[in-house]
């Protein structure tokens, strides 16, 4: 196994507290950070280092557990256990509040933009997914809200070239929804994980979905089209590939790299891991292999893995003791 994956730094990012998600600016220029303290954290690089920016402080009243960078980059939306999301506008180097997303009746526990900018996903524990639309004036408006889980919704992921939004749950389900008729409505459920669904993420063109669960493995699903030949309806999702036995703790977190079609996970075990794809195998029945592993990544769960969007193999992850380490992946192969 040639492939490598060095550290290159390590940031105190939420003292004493849980750093619980990292999200790259589309540039790759800021890197925005949330966890228990209530506070988002903007990081740039100065030099080989990278330092805190500023501190986003007075937004919420309780954990922040997510937070996303609009397609633009112009604004950082942070979801947090208040029941809130918050909408804040990049102002030179600092970043003011411009609104406040109510409308969840307990902890939200995702937020993600749609790849137009037009659109917003929040999803709560109160099972919920709304869809936000976005005006030219920076007026959000909830168009469509969404009962489709019956237990707390962990994740929301759009699709990068399309408006199709997927999400996960302790339910141990995953929904696609579409807009139908100016409504959003559940087009499938993905059903085979024997426990929550952790969190999802799209291909690079957005033809497969990997999902990650506390049944300590990863599916890949393949959206069926009519070609393949299997009588499946239009909009149906199949599971292609299961990743079991690599990971002995729950996986809370899987990301691929838009650049070099690398899947990383972050799991309980404290460790982080990178598979690729076996160029080889049949498209249809995927195989991947453990390209590399860092035991412990952290001194505990790793909550959290991003790719840098245009750096190849630049990694971001953060634990539960509050740190953030970028890491270098090198793959021969």
């Amino acid at each position: 196994m040639k492939d490598t994956l060095a550290p290159v730094l390590r940031l105190s990012a939420h003292p004493d507290s849980r750093c619980w998600y990292v999200a790259w600016s589309p540039k790759g220029s800021l890197l925005a950070s949330c966890g228990g303290d209530r506070a988002v954290r903007i990081w740039g690089r100065e030099g080989d280092n990278w330092e805190c920016k500023c501190v986003l402080s007075d937004g919420h009243q309780r954990t922040v557990r997510k937070v996303a960078w609009s397609p633009c980059g112009n604004y950082l939306a942070s979801a947090s256990f208040d029941a809130t999301t918050c909408i804040w506008k990049k102002k030179n180097d600092d970043f003011e509040c411009l609104t406040v997303l109510e409308g969840h009746e307990n902890e939200v526990k995702c937020v993600a933009w749609a790849p137009s900018g037009n659109l917003l996903a929040t999803c709560s524990r109160d099972k919920s997914v709304w869809i936000w639309e976005v005006d030219e004036e920076d007026e959000y408006e909830c168009v469509s809200v969404v009962n489709s889980h019956t237990q707390d919704v962990k994740h929301v992921v759009w699709h990068p070239t399309q408006e199709l939004l997927a999400s996960a749950s302790y339910d141990n389900k995953v929904c696609i929804y579409k807009e139908e008729d100016d409504d959003w409505e559940c087009r499938a459920t993905l059903e085979g994980h024997t426990s929550t669904v952790w969190s999802l993420s799209f291909d690079p063109e957005g033809q497969r979905l990997a999902s990650c669960s506390d049944d300590r493995t990863v599916k890949i699903w393949k959206e069926c089209t009519p070609e393949d030949g299997d009588g499946s309806t239009d909009g149906a999702w199949k599971c292609v590939c299961t990743l079991s036995g690599f990971h002995s703790r729950t996986v809370y977190d899987v990301a691929w790299d838009r650049l070099t079609g690398a899947l990383a996970t972050a799991c309980g075990d404290d460790g982080v891991r990178i598979f690729k794809e076996d160029t080889t195998a049949d498209p249809e029945q995927p195989v991947f292999y453990l390209s590399a592993h860092m035991p412990k990544a952290h001194s505990q769960d790793v909550n959290c893995v991003a790719w840098h969007p245009q750096e190849a193999g630049l990694l971001a992850t953060c634990s539960d003791n509050g740190e953030i380490a970028i890491w270098n992946y090198h793959s021969d192969a």
